[in-house]
């Protein structure tokens, strides 16, 4: 699958050459997959639960609920829903630092990267603005022609590029073009705990002295149930006894982050209840979640609580006031199978284009989708460069 997300999708609308060799190409993944031993598992893990390849491939629970976690992750999804099976995957398939399936951390912090990129950008010659909030793209002719600023500037453009999910691009083209942008899942039961500790936690478990804390450290339910559990209690609109918690403390492998002798660290949780983003039980769903996934590392890691300097809780509301994600949701929509591909976000589009001529679209809305691999941005790149020149 890997040599697919490096490239455009196929699409319906087209017979060029380069279109014919997208379709060649993706037969040629089927054959592979047809040819194989493994058809039947391939299937299951591309279209059908994480529950079912896990039950199927490991006995221990404990180890079931932890590799549920990157089939669950940002998704309003139990492990035994459909498709949550491509979900993990999707996170098993990744490299960082030369080995597959693991994750890593950027050297001083994710801004790092983002400064990697402008400042690659500038070398190339490209202007890199912030605090440059756009509030409307503009159109001439049928035909996106630029963008107006919150301070009364307009600038003028051959091509926008939107970098924000479908909902929010749409949200700022006129009215009569809003209703022809693809619709997403864009549901999250994610809460965000960014923390400062005076302390590194300690685990009070067998050999926690050796617990490698560089990496990330699974709380919460140690079983497959206790995971529907908590899925069951949040589409009931409740906060679960015990939430899906993924602990880590990136100033262990990166010291610089914090003050000699203290670190940072980011508590990942779920499932909260979906709700809009001005229902008034959002402060007390907040405070609930993060009681109960402090109280999971309270549990095994006794004064944790105590050795909190600062606290950052970003729900649902703060997640998409703050960094325009809608519905919180961190992959700009759900990836379940019917979104990958040529359907992500929508089959009635060409790749990376949106309704409005002109206007493209390059997040993690778009083929092949959420994580922080840039392939949606260099494909739609790709995409826009091809079409100059034809």
């Amino acid at each position: 699958m890997e040599p697919l997300l490096d490239d455009a999708p196929p699409h319906l609308w087209s017979n060029d050459a380069t279109n014919t060799a997208r379709w060649r190409k993706l037969a040629r993944t089927g054959v592979s997959l047809a040819r194989g031993p493994g058809l039947a598992s391939s299937a299951r893990v591309l279209f059908g639960s994480a529950r079912a390849v896990l039950e199927d491939w490991f006995e221990s629970e404990p180890l079931r609920a932890t590799l549920a976690t990157d089939a669950i992750i940002g998704a309003f999804a139990p492990p035994s829903a459909r498709g949550t099976g491509y979900v993990l995957f999707h996170h098993c398939m990744g490299r960082a630092g030369g080995r597959r399936g693991v994750w890593a951390y950027v050297a001083g912090g994710m801004g790092t990267l983002s400064e990697a990129l402008a400042a690659a950008a500038r070398a190339a010659g490209a202007l890199v603005r912030t605090g440059a909030e756009v509030v409307a793209i503009q159109s001439k002719a049928g035909r996106a022609s630029g963008v107006a600023l919150a301070n009364g500037e307009t600038l003028e453009a051959d091509f926008v590029i939107s970098g924000a999910d479908p909902a929010r691009t749409a949200a700022l083209v006129e009215p009569s073009l809003r209703r022809r942008f693809p619709v997403l899942d864009q549901r999250s039961p994610v809460v965000k705990l960014n923390l400062a500790l005076g302390e590194l936690p300690r685990f009070q478990a067998r050999g926690s002295e050796k617990l490698p804390l560089s990496g990330t450290i699974h709380l919460g339910p140690t079983d497959l149930d206790g995971i529907e559990r908590a899925y069951t209690a949040a589409a009931a609109g409740r906060v679960p006894e015990l939430p899906v918690v993924e602990l880590t403390i990136p100033s262990v492998v990166d010291p610089g982050l914090a003050p000699q002798g203290r670190h940072v660290a980011s508590i990942f949780a779920q499932y909260a209840p979906v709700l809009p983003a001005d229902d008034a039980r959002w402060p007390e769903v907040r405070e609930a979640l993060r009681d109960r996934a402090l109280a999971a590392v309270e549990s095994l890691a006794p004064g944790f609580t105590a050795s909190i300097l600062h606290m950052e809780v970003l729900a649902a509301p703060e997640l998409e006031r703050e960094f325009g994600l809608t519905g919180g949701n961190i992959f700009h929509g759900a990836m379940q199978p019917e979104r990958l591909l040529l359907r992500r976000p929508s089959a009635r589009l060409r790749p990376y284009r949106t309704p409005l001529p002109g206007l493209w679209s390059c997040g993690s809305s778009t083929h092949p989708g959420g994580g922080v691999m840039g392939a949606p941005g260099r494909n739609a790149a790709l995409e826009l460069l091809a079409s100059l020149r034809t």
